[in-house]
């Protein structure tokens, strides 16, 4: 049984930590939101102060960051009177690896190891475990490895990628590639929609699902999205981004690697927030359905 301290209990935040409680480790959290804190607490041990992170440990600490990426130097600074040499601190959020880098060398000076780790699994994964991409030192991995094989799907998915900036940096490609798969099945659907076959889309998203070479876990989400949404007629076009696509395309841009697809994708959630689209409707349903993100609703 291992102890960890999660800041930031939100959706993600939540989840790991009643993962670890139930996995039998031992789990303290912190979050400013009172209603959160209310929450978490119905499943394991939940503090109105990170000062009582220091009674929490009686040993070498892990402290797990769940919050914004806008707000991780705010935490860590935080957190940092609280902790001592050989401390570790993770970022799991969806954080710039430039930034994480930065964020290592900085804590590194004050003899505290930083992992970045990015998450990928979305609401689902307390349930069915996550897929983690770890970035640091390898001291620091070994030391927390029992807590990420509890977390990941079927106890093998997570994997120590190399040296800081890693993790986030796998994390950021993924999401990139994420945007781009997210664009074409927007696309394909909306093709059949028009086609004047009268399709019903669950179904055609069930068949595409049945042994064919396109099912995934993204079109049993787009299945699920018909089911539950029926054709959005209600639902508003607008799809959000939130920095992982920007991220690759801008990398992608400073290596000199052509990402036609991944940057097309990135621009046509700019293109939601200005026309009326089928697709758009389906994409904000799928960031629904993987991460409860929020879906706006036509008046």
């Amino acid at each position: 049984m291992e102890k960890i301290f999660i800041v930031g209990l939100g959706r993600m935040g939540q989840g790991i930590g009643r993962r670890l409680a139930k996995y039998g480790h031992k789990v303290g959290g912190f979050d400013i939101d009172k209603k959160s804190r209310e929450v978490a607490s119905q499943h394991f041990s939940v503090f109105d102060s990170l000062s009582q992170l220091k009674e929490f440990f009686d040993g070498r600490k892990v402290v797990w960051l769940m919050v914004p990426h806008s707000v991780v130097d705010d935490a860590i600074r935080d957190i940092l009177p609280y902790l001592s040499e050989g401390d570790i601190v993770v970022d799991g959020g969806n954080s710039y690896y430039k930034e994480s880098q930065r964020r290592y060398k900085e804590l590194k000076e004050k003899g505290v190891y930083f992992l970045d780790v990015g998450v990928s699994g979305g609401v689902y994964g307390e349930e069915l475990g996550y897929c983690l991409m770890v970035g640091g030192d390898k001291e620091a991995f070994d030391f927390v490895e029992p807590i990420l094989k509890d977390l990941s799907y079927e106890g093998k998915g997570y994997a120590y990628l190399g040296s800081s900036g890693a993790g986030h940096f796998a994390k950021m490609v993924h999401n990139g590639i994420e945007y781009a798969i997210m664009e074409a099945i927007g696309e394909g659907f909306e093709l059949l929609k028009e086609s004047g076959f009268n399709y019903d889309l669950k179904e055609v998203a069930r068949i595409y699902n049945t042994g064919s070479v396109i099912r995934s876990w993204l079109m049993e989400l787009v299945q699920k999205s018909f089911e539950e949404f029926g054709e959005l007629e209600d639902i508003k076009p607008y799809v959000e981004d939130t920095g992982e696509g920007r991220w690759t395309t801008l990398e992608a841009v400073d290596f000199g690697v052509p990402v036609p697809v991944i940057a097309l994708s990135l621009f046509m959630r700019f293109r939601s927030r200005q026309n009326n689209s089928f697709r758009d409707r389906l994409l904000a349903v799928l960031r629904y359905q993987f991460g409860r993100h929020s879906i706006k609703r036509d008046e």
